[in-house]
């Protein structure tokens, strides 16, 4: 019987797996639309009340991603005040939802790593995860990587997609 050889093993394919990256930390969603008038009406007086009285200590080192979800036309100032309550707790505060706020915790990530370990070298981009990566995140780090690896692939080793090849020079 032939011995069963793992060529993806013994390859020079670099994996990079945006999951090995996925910032740390508790992820909460705070939809303004709770403080309206049935959800769609904004009462200056009485959205400034909810807030005054909302318990913000439990955002303590969160990271808040603020929106809401109704169709509600929201003064800009809302989500803004809402942030000044959450500044004193909150880790980070972005305006979206909990897609934008990895993609945005991503943005700042991805282009401090060193890429240099990559340099001429094939690069596959780690496609499924049990994290919810957002689809920015793999964009940036194909946008680090580019300058730096040989080829670019996006997928598993056994079924990847080629996306880039350097041109010889």
């Amino acid at each position: 019987m032939e011995e069963i050889i793992n060529k993806v093993a013994n390859s020079v394919l670099e994996v990079f797996d945006l999951e090995d990256y996925y910032p740390k930390g508790i992820r909460t969603q705070i939809d303004i639309s709770q403080w309206l008038l049935e959800g769609f009406l904004l009462k200056e007086k009485d959205f400034r009340e909810y807030l005054k009285n909302h318990d913000w200590t439990q955002y303590q080192d969160h990271l808040v991603a603020i929106n809401c979800s109704t169709d509600a036309i929201v003064p800009a100032w809302a989500s803004i005040l809402v942030a000044i309550q959450l500044a004193p707790f909150a880790k980070k505060i972005v305006n979206g939802n909990l897609e934008d706020l990895d993609a945005t915790l991503y943005e700042e990530l991805l282009p401090k790593i060193d890429y240099s370990v990559y340099n001429n070298k094939p690069v596959i981009i780690k496609g499924c995860s049990r994290k919810p990566v957002p689809m920015r995140a793999y964009i940036i780090a194909a946008h680090q990587l580019q300058p730096h690896a040989r080829s670019i692939m996006y997928g598993e080793a056994c079924s990847a997609v080629p996306l880039y090849k350097a041109s010889k020079k």
